[in-house]
């Protein structure tokens, strides 16, 4: 009688455990994606409003630097703000998975979304980091000169830019594995 006690009270502590364990993945899930909301929107609106004039010879003609120059800058600028967008319409449910305990099917559906986010950032930091690395370094054999030599402000926001969208895609890994965490502790 008294070993079959003990199993359940070991039994409930062990619930009780694996209960205050998902929750603490739980409020930490939260807080990547409130960082990482703030990463992807800032990144964006950096992108978006980088552009850059300088004078040539005289005060009529101008070089222009702008990010919607490039598609590749455009494609950016769209990513980071749909994954914004996903980011903050998703705090709700995360808030959910705080709450309760048993959200298995919104964790697995915040899985396969939270992929096709990552997909959809990296492939924009990735374009954006090209055009990046083509603007500090160039390319001889393309003819294309290195064009933050001229506009430097330019570049040092781009620059930046790219580096909160690629924080932001190391943490949206890190939710996903957080979440197949917190599913593999219940079964």
């Amino acid at each position: 009688m008294k070993s079959g006690q003990a199993e359940i009270a070991e039994t409930s502590k062990g619930i009780k455990k694996s209960g205050l364990m998902s929750r603490r993945i739980a409020i930490l899930e939260f807080l990547l994606r409130i960082v990482a909301f703030f990463n992807t929107i800032s990144s964006a609106i950096l992108m978006a409003t980088t552009n850059e004039t300088l004078p040539f010879f005289t005060q009529f003609i101008r070089f222009h630097a702008d990010y919607n120059d490039l598609p590749a800058l455009t494609f950016f600028v769209v990513a980071n703000a749909v994954v914004s967008g996903y980011l903050i319409l998703t705090l709700p449910l995360a808030f959910v998975h705080i709450v309760k305990n048993k959200t298995e099917n919104s964790r697995i559906l915040l899985i396969v979304l939270d992929v096709a986010m990552v997909g959809l950032l990296a492939s924009g930091a990735a374009s954006a980091a090209a055009i990046v690395y083509l603007a500090h370094n160039g390319n001889n054999n393309t003819n294309w000169f290195a064009v933050c030599q001229q506009f430097n402000s330019f570049c040092e926001r781009i620059s930046g830019s790219l580096i909160g969208s690629f924080i932001a895609v190391v943490l949206l890994i890190l939710l996903i594995i957080l979440s197949a965490i917190a599913i593999s502790r219940r079964h």
